[in-house]
């Protein structure tokens, strides 16, 4: 995510170019490939028998799936089906133009103007003539078959992971989403328009705009009792503010289901949410913190509670983490050791773990069990930037970078990873599922893939015209126990997007 001569953190813009286009730092900062063997290729498909039963036929059978279920497996045998007599009527007519060429080219081995054409000759121009349609029938058939399994997973996709709601109302970059610990639940997104933003989850409307930071806000997260949340920025500080929240009355929402379109779409930026449609413009604002942390003496990234509460630790570009008291502000510790700026920092649910990320390729393990001695371990697993690493509710960290990898290890044996995910574009702030053990993966290229703890890959987020991140996807975090959104998106497009995602459904296909 982070390359040469540039940086994440925010944007005076989020609108980028191209996918592959990077904020600055400075932007961070302040804002922003004979005939037989040819025909061989492609082999001819048989001719569907008429009198076998089709899915039209089906119907009129007993069976015990739903409706619903049903007629989403009717729709996609019939679209297999089509496909497949398509594939057939193709053969058939690349087999009629295979005779016709046979038949010119033993008219054109007689004579060839008067001459008698010799057998070097005939070779070379069947030899090139084979080339040809050898490639124009395996392309055919690639695409063919490509178009087939491409559709079976796209449906079958969809209907596991649904768009439920899109948070818009930000005037820049998304760099961080969360969800509330307590009651009531609501969304939180940091943007690179200096501020933070509280969302009912239900109606995705704008609860509470915190005001209080003249940079970018990098992180957010919250309080794990009380409603308190800790925002880290690009003006070298975090604050800790509180809030109050009352939530409206949820809204029908379209159903989001019926969007059709293909999976892969460019976008221009007039696709982009209208960021002049302010949707925070009349909530309430908060304009002060509790506290401010200015111990750091760069960029803050991340920050993140410890357990209970009570402590809080920040991640800067000055190449160090600090911990806090949270009730005096206090500097307790600055963790230093890392040769580059942090990217991430994460503490573990249950015991005093911290993990920290870095741009010089490694995360550590800062470990405060003992009051008397804190220890730390190095990690290098990865051969770039590490944009995150978290942890689970077991014995596992996962960490992911640049380098377009995705790593599992336990903490008992931190010497090799248990799992490694390779994927084809660089992996931005990771989540895990803690309860089904599920990895949200966001990407530069704006997809976001889910994978369970062994590396195998479960499911892609759909993305059409109409649906899904139009720009880098930079976090995502999990709200398990949800009844409408399990799974929250956040990106350059300034949106966030709350997805259900089937689990039960999703693990039974693996």
């Amino acid at each position: 995510m982070v390359r040469a001569g540039g940086r994440k953190g925010s944007g005076v813009s989020a609108r980028a170019g191209s996918e592959d286009a990077r904020p600055s730092r400075e932007q961070v900062v302040f804002g922003v490939s004979g005939l037989l063997a040819a025909a061989s290729t492609c082999p001819a498909l048989p001719r569907p028998v008429p009198s076998r039963p089709g899915p039209a036929r089906l119907l009129g059978q007993d069976s015990k799936l739903p409706s619903s279920v049903r007629n989403t497996l009717l729709e996609l045998f019939g679209q297999i089906e089509r496909e497949f007599e398509n594939l057939y009527i193709e053969n058939l007519e690349l087999r009629r133009e295979i005779d016709t060429l046979n038949e010119r080219l033993a008219a054109e081995g007689q004579t060839v103007d008067g001459a008698e054409l010799n057998k070097g000759q005939l070779k070379a121009k069947a030899s090139h003539s084979t080339s040809q349609l050898s490639q124009k029938l395996k392309t055919t058939y690639k695409a063919s078959t490509s178009k087939i399994v491409s559709s079976f997973k796209t449906t079958t996709s969809r209907a596991i992971c649904q768009l439920v709601k899109e948070y818009v109302g930000h005037r820049d970059g998304i760099w961080d989403v969360s969800v509330t610990k307590t009651q009531p639940v609501v969304l939180g997104t940091a943007s690179a328009d200096h501020t933070a933003l509280l969302w009912s989850i239900e109606t995705g409307k704008c609860l509470v705009k915190y005001v209080g930071h003249v940079g970018s806000v990098n992180s957010v997260k919250f309080h794990p009792t009380e409603q308190v949340a800790l925002t880290a920025s690009g003006d070298q500080t975090a604050h800790i503010w509180r809030y109050m929240v009352q939530l409206p009355m949820p809204q029908p929402t379209a159903d989001c289901n019926q969007i059709a379109g293909e999976d892969e779409i460019e976008f221009s930026d007039k696709d982009e949410p209208d960021g002049d449609g302010d949707a925070s413009s009349d909530c309430p604002t908060i304009r002060v913190p509790l506290t401010s942390l200015k111990s750091h003496q760069g960029v803050v990234i991340a920050a993140d509670w410890l357990v209970g509460g009570k402590q809080a630790v920040t991640a800067s570009w000055d190449r160090t983490a600090n911990l806090y008291e949270v009730e005096t502000s206090e500097l307790v510790h600055s963790l230093t050791g890392h040769d580059q700026e942090l990217t991430h920092c994460c503490t573990h649910p249950t015991q005093r773990l911290v993990v920290t990320s870095s741009r010089d390729t490694t995360f550590r393990l800062w470990d405060f069990r003992d009051p008397s001695i804190h220890s730390v371990n190095v990690f290098q697993g990865h051969t770039d930037t590490v944009t995150s690493a978290v942890f689970t509710v077991g014995d596992n960290v996962v960490s992911g970078s640049d380098d377009r990898t995705v790593k599992v290890w336990d903490l008992k044996n931190m010497r090799s990873p248990i799992a490694t995910i390779r994927t084809d574009s660089a992996v931005n702030r990771i989540n895990v599922c803690v309860g089904q053990r599920i990895i949200a993966l966001p990407h530069d290229n704006r997809q976001v893939r889910l994978f369970d703890m062994s590396g195998v890959r479960l499911a892609r987020l759909p993305r059409s015209n109409r649906q899904g991140h139009r720009r880098m996807v930079c976090c995502s975090a999990w709200s398990e126990d949800h009844p409408i959104c399990n799974l929250f998106t956040c990106g350059f497009d300034r949106q966030a997007i709350g997805w259900n995602i089937n689990i039960p459904a999703l693990l039974q296909e693996k």
